[in-house]
Order: structure tokens, then C-alpha cells, then sequence
């Protein structure tokens, strides 16, 4: 059995600049659950889901000569995270503009009622459904504070916001977010 080396992922992107394509797809292995996990948080499973965590690591190659380590390797990633997951959200809100457009009676659509019968969800499927009808101003610090374990410095860093704005939006957060599962629950 031989022994494997473990590279830093410092030592990983040095390697990748020179063009090794081994040491790139092992940051991707290395970091590949955490960016799926922050955009899972911020779209919800879906089709646009593996897309957008695909092009997190092709924004990181394409820019592997542009950093400068200035930042960890993963607090990069996350802000790549958010930035597409929010650029997708975006995009999902002018389709449905665009397809509101064509509906003469936009009342008849209603976001899914899960009080329905809740014992159909598990709880991280509930939560999953609670903050997906969060903002995604207030997602994205949700999923960066509660569910990755930034610190608020780190998350203000991220999304380039102070840092007294993350702590407003997490409790206006976690309030949304109360109110939601009390009712779903």
C-alpha cells in the first residue's frame, strides 16, 4: 500500500497555474461539497444546481493566475458560490416575469402549501423549503453564517457588505425563518 501525499491547497494551486490538471481536480474533489452545499442553500436541488457548482470551478480556473491567496481557497469559492447562485436567481426572476406576462389570472399560482400534510418532509427538507422562500439577501447570510459557519467578519467579507448589515440581516433572517416553519409546522 503506498502513501499518499497530502498537498495544501495552496500547494494544489501553484501546481494547477503550471498547468497540472491532476492538482486541479483535486482541489475541485477537495472543495466540491462545500461549494455544493452553498448553492444548494441558495437555489434549492434542481437542475441549475449542478450547473452553477460546475461553474464556480470553471470561474476558478479561469481566474487561477488572478489569485493571490489573499483569501483562504474555500472563502473564495463561497463568494463565487454566492455571486452565481444569485446571478441564477436573478435570471429565475425575469423568467417568471416574463412568463407572468403570458398569465391572465397570476393569482392562480401559489407557492407549494407544505402544511398540508407535513409528516411528508423530513426536517432538512423543511428548512431547505423555508429558506428557499427567504430573500436572497437574507439566504445568503443564512447559509453563510448558519449552515457553512463563516464568522459574521467572514461573511461580511464574502459578500462585501460591513458587518453590522450581516448581523441585521441574520436576525431579520432567522425571524422570516421562524415565522415560516411555525406555520409549515
Amino acid at each position: 500500500m503506498g502513501t499518499k501525499l497530502l498537498y495544501s491547497n495552496v500547494d494544489l494551486i501553484e501546481q494547477s497555474k503550471k498547468g497540472d490538471h491532476f492538482a486541479f481536480r483535486q482541489l475541485v474533489e477537495r472543495n466540491q461539497q462545500r461549494v455544493r452545499t452553498t448553492v444548494i442553500g441558495m437555489l434549492g436541488e434542481g437542475g441549475e444546481t449542478e450547473d452553477v457548482a460546475q461553474e464556480v470551478f470553471i470561474r476558478l480556473y479561469k481566474s487561477l493566475n488572478d489569485f493571490r491567496g489573499e483569501a483562504k481557497l474555500e472563502t473564495y469559492l463561497t463568494r463565487i458560490a454566492i455571486n452565481l447562485s444569485l446571478n441564477e436567481l436573478k435570471s429565475r426572476q425575469k423568467r417568471k416575469a416574463r412568463f407572468f406576462l403570458f398569465q391572465k389570472d397570476e393569482s392562480a399560482i401559489q407557492i407549494e402549501d407544505l402544511s398540508v400534510n407535513p409528516s411528508q418532509f423530513e426536517t432538512k427538507e423543511l428548512i431547505q423549503k423555508a429558506l428557499q422562500l427567504l430573500e436572497p439577501d437574507f439566504r445568503s447570510v443564512v447559509i453563510l453564517r448558519m449552515i457553512e459557519g463563516y464568522s459574521v467578519k467572514e461573511t461580511a467579507d464574502i459578500l462585501e457588505l460591513p458587518q453590522g448589515t450581516i448581523a441585521s440581516r441574520l436576525a431579520r433572517a432567522q425571524k422570516k425563518l421562524y415565522d415560516i416553519l411555525s406555520k409549515i409546522m
